[in-house]
């Protein structure tokens, strides 16, 4: 007996409806997703090269240096190091990493990639080494003319707002460049003061107390002139259109303290005498309530990346440095002390809009969870459970994230997509986003799970989440 078999089509690799599986996902992409503007509203992109308008040399240079994400790929593909972060020559570098893309398949790199080629410079065919020389001839040419400079670049990405993150003693100049040259990108900076809580080492901490004391005029030899300090630069970067902070941390810190307590810590720290692990603690619990006071008086949104178990291999940071790929995901206690520092917060109606990132996707639900004890309706989604950070910032990581945000609290209220990335051509990472969301809540609709009859609504949910919540929630204006 002949059986008929059903015709299927192969779908084309990165085409127009790339991860678009259903009519309704298309149509919300197509229709509402695609044309929105950006906001970054965390990035690590540098302000000095947008000040400058950088023009980069070569492909090389804009797209592997300083890509840690792309060097643990060349690494595990056996790759020596001379080819990520030594002195091989540009294109010596660009030629393993072409050789090494076939083999990241099913690795967002290898969807990354390809999308970064088409947007912005417009290349469709696969990165292999065959196409390597070619592929790396015509990028290089394209970036020497107009329109493809650092701010041409984010122009033709419809970038609206960009978030840096910067330390406190950072002088911000670039960022007041910016605004002088009335570029129509807004550049604003994220006040990061990870360096002030870290007090456990003294070697590092007692050198940057002396940058801060330089960059504010205060003279730091208590916890009160210490705070001093950090609200004159605090002031200084709300001044200088800063709206966001932001920590990345392990954990959080959120032990008991007296004020008696953490000066005579600091103190001794200011000594040079080493501290008991207790006594770090309490310090940082402290200091992160104090940030986060001031972040509150200010309106400013706070953010906390948390989890990521930073440099495991000593040798490598010996030899490179911190950031050159050798962090990976932790599995840190989160819960009570997340809650404690929250709730603490609150107790005095002080809790700053918050975004919580977490790296472990074993936590999604305790994250998802977490931020509805603080949601009290004098904002919409006063606290965000933040999109998939770092190694989850892939198509598994969002699904995952959205699903568990979907499940415990309101998708609807989610301010979306960021690109946490150090590349200015990173921005298809908002594309992806895009795609995926669609291609969820699209797939909802198809299987009956969502009301078809109401689409138009739908198709608003979805710009929101892309565009307009940002926009409302961090209020640049």
């Amino acid at each position: 007996m002949n059986i008929p078999t059903q015709a299927t089509t192969t779908a084309s690799f990165l085409d127009e409806d790339f991860l678009l599986e259903t009519e309704s996902a298309r149509q919300l992409y197509h229709q509402h997703a695609k044309d929105l503007p950006i906001i970054d509203y965390h990035c690590h992109l540098s302000p000095e090269d947008i000040a400058q308008d950088r023009r980069f040399k070569n492909l090389t240079e804009i797209w592997l240096e300083g890509d840690h994400y792309k060097w643990r790929a060349m690494r595990t593909n056996g790759v020596a190091e001379k080819y990520c972060t030594g002195n091989a020559s540009d294109y010596e570098k660009f030629e393993k990493w072409a050789e090494t893309v076939p083999y990241t398949m099913r690795n967002p790199l290898y969807h990354w990639t390809h999308m970064e080629l088409k947007r912005p410079f417009g290349i469709e065919k696969i990165l292999k080494p065959e196409t390597a020389r070619e592929i790396y001839d015509t990028c290089t040419e394209m970036l020497q003319s107009d329109g493809f400079s650092v701010r041409g670049i984010l122009k033709r990405m419809n970038v609206e707002v960009i978030c840096t993150t910067d330390d406190p003693v950072d002088s911000l100049e670039h960022h007041q460049k910016l605004k002088a040259d009335g570029f129509e990108i807004k550049v604003l900076p994220t006040f990061r003061a990870d360096k002030v809580v870290f007090i456990n080492n003294t070697e590092v901490y007692l050198p940057y107390l002396q940058q801060l004391e330089a960059a504010s005029g205060v003279r730091i030899d208590s916890f009160q002139s210490l705070l001093q300090a950090i609200k004159q630069r605090h002031d200084f970067f709300h001044v200088n259109g800063c709206r966001l902070s932001d920590h990345g941390l392990e954990t959080i810190y959120a032990a008991d303290y007296t004020r008696k307590e953490v000066e005579a810590i600091f103190q001794k720290a200011l000594s040079g005498q080493r501290l008991t692990a207790a006594e770090g603690l309490k310090y940082k619990s402290a200091m992160l309530v104090e940030l986060a006071l001031l972040d509150h008086s200010k309106g400013w949104v706070q953010q906390f990346h948390l989890g990521a178990l930073r440099n495991n291999n000593t040798r490598k940071l010996r030899e490179l440095g911190p950031d050159t790929g050798f962090d990976s995901i932790g599995d840190f206690d989160i819960a009570p002390q997340l809650s404690r520092l929250m709730d603490r917060l609150d107790n005095t109606d002080q809790l700053a809009k918050t975004i919580l990132y977490n790296l472990n996707p074993s936590q999604n639900e305790v994250y998802a969870t977490m931020i509805g004890n603080f949601n009290d309706g004098t904002t919409p989604g006063k606290v965000q459970y933040g999109s998939a950070w770092w190694f989850l910032d892939q198509k598994d990581g969002m699904e995952k994230q959205l699903n568990a945000l979907s499940n415990m609290g309101l998708l609807s209220r989610f301010v979306g997509m960021l690109t946490d990335s150090r590349s200015f051509l990173s921005y298809p990472r908002h594309e992806y986003f895009r795609r995926i969301l669609c291609n969820m809540i699209g797939n909802d609709v198809e299987s009956g799970q969502l009301p078809a009859s109401e689409m138009e609504w739908i198709g608003q949910l979805v710009e929101n989440i892309c565009y307009y919540n940002a926009k409302s929630y961090f209020n640049f204006d």
